[in-house]
């Protein structure tokens, strides 16, 4: 969250400094019009690399997943494996023991 106001600022921060410098440029409409559009490639280059930067956070995010997934499913196929090998060994065992009462 703390992310998406820092951007959020940025963006803002930007486009105000953009507006009052075109406002108060002491510089000519050729010179003011190279600025702008050196500082609209800056900010260009900025929010491709937080995107290339979040897309990679995403992915390592995902591979966590589905790491923490396959050790869970890991941990209950060993769990109902057990349970089935200790229902076998009651019902093998139980059977001879319980089967005179009725």
């Amino acid at each position: 969250m703390a992310e998406e106001n820092k951007f959020a600022y940025f963006v803002f921060g930007l486009g105000l400094g953009l507006a009052i410098g075109v406002l108060f440029a002491p510089k000519s409409g050729e010179e003011t019009r190279e600025y702008i559009r050196t500082k609209a490639g800056e900010g260009h280059d900025y929010l491709k690399r937080r995107a290339d930067e979040v897309r990679d956070s995403a992915g390592e995010a995902v591979e966590r997943g589905k790491s923490a997934v396959s050790r869970h499913r890991e941990h209950l196929s060993a769990a109902v494996e057990a349970g089935r090998q200790a229902y076998r060994e009651a019902v093998a065992g139980g059977g001879s023991e319980g089967g005179s009462e009725g």
